[in-house]
């Protein structure tokens, strides 16, 4: 079942297994979101389900906001809204409660934030670039870019070059973590590791696209017929051949 909710980072912490082991978490409030539109393939050409989380005051909201939000009932005001492509958006209609209880531990989810904001940064600190030469009239330009144009030809920048610019705010889809804890009462979910962004900020999560094999049997399970059947067919033929 793919499963997806909105919610808020709090902050990291740590959490010790049975074994004493420390496992560095990122708690973040989750949900409750509310499903505010469903698409569907007949009218819209996908299925997909649209989650709204944290509430808002009327008087914030614009009027197309409004319009829409109504749709889903009265008194029904959110302020961030999310499009899903579930496979098994049958399940939620329009109106319903989505909580974190849809996730247990165990569950391997993306998580999808926008990461923290570092200003007007140069080439050092924004890609890692090497200082100029510090000794015999390099003058104070250490830390500027240098040359990076070309001759006559092209006699232009490309496009994707490296160069000072404003850092951060991108972005950025964590992949493949684990949820370590769900707490029903208060609300959260502990994830292994780190997310993108700062506390309070928004996050989006979802079932990971990575499919992650057990370990046995079924790792090695190959779904190529070839080597499922443990004789290549155009081997075998040229050696009847």
């Amino acid at each position: 079942m793919e499963k997806a909710i909105i919610g808020k980072k709090v902050g990291m912490t740590q959490i010790f297994d049975e074994a004493g082991h420390v496992i560095p978490v990122t708690v973040i409030a989750a949900g409750p979101c509310t499903v505010v539109q469903k698409k569907t393939e007949e009218k819209d050409g996908y299925n997909a389900v649209q989650l709204g989380y944290e509430d808002v005051a009327e008087r914030k909201l614009t009027k197309p906001e409004l319009g829409h939000l109504k749709k889903a009932g009265d008194g029904v005001l959110k302020k961030t809204l999310k499009e899903f492509k579930l496979q098994d958006c049958d399940s939620l209609n329009v109106g319903d409660t989505v909580d974190c209880s849809v996730f247990a531990e165990g569950d391997r989810v993306d998580v999808t934030g926008i990461s923290k904001g570092h200003g007007y940064a140069g080439v050092i600190k924004r890609w890692g670039a090497q200082r100029t030469p510090t000794s015999h009239g390099g003058g104070p330009v250490h830390r500027h870019a240098g040359s990076m144009g070309s001759s006559t030809d092209p006699s232009r920048i490309f496009k994707g070059k490296i160069g000072a610019g404003h850092m951060g705010v991108d972005q950025v889809t964590v992949l493949n973590l684990d949820i370590i804890k769900v707490d029903t009462e208060l609300g959260v979910i502990a994830v292994r590791g780190a997310v993108p962004g700062p506390k309070g900020g928004v996050v989006y999560l979802r079932n990971s696209v990575i499919n992650v094999k057990e370990k046995g049997a079924a790792a090695a399970e190959s779904k190529n017929p070839q080597k499922a059947s443990g004789r290549n067919p155009q081997k075998a033929s040229a050696r009847n051949a």
